[in-house]
């Protein structure tokens, strides 16, 4: 059983997983592209897709996107930052008050 807040953690851990390197040095987003992997020029440059191969995570399509992909970095950013119990313990965060109606 998970938290809310961990199925969501969970998922944006997956998602992640995708662009970072792994035990290797390969990002699953490149396929198996040796130039973004092994070029010293490219294996940094991070690209964002417009869609991903379901099976090894490559990144298909446009590479400059600024959609739904844009989201992965915040997701990083977040994931280094946040924990539950900063969230949901801290009186601050509208996600630690009860949420009530207005009458």
């Amino acid at each position: 059983m998970m938290t809310l807040f961990e199925v969501a953690m969970e998922l944006s851990r997956r998602l992640i997983a995708t662009f970072l390197p792994d035990a290797d040095g390969h990002r699953p987003v490149y396929g198996g592209t040796k130039l973004f992997g092994d070029d010293p020029h490219w294996r940094d440059l991070v690209l964002f897709y417009e869609y991903f191969h379901g099976d090894n995570g490559a990144g298909l399509g446009a590479s400059h996107q600024t959609g739904w992909t844009g989201l992965v970095p915040k997701l990083i950013q977040s994931h280094g930052q946040f924990d539950a119990d900063s969230v949901l313990n801290d009186p601050h965060w509208p996600l630690a008050r009860p949420y009530r109606r207005p009458s």
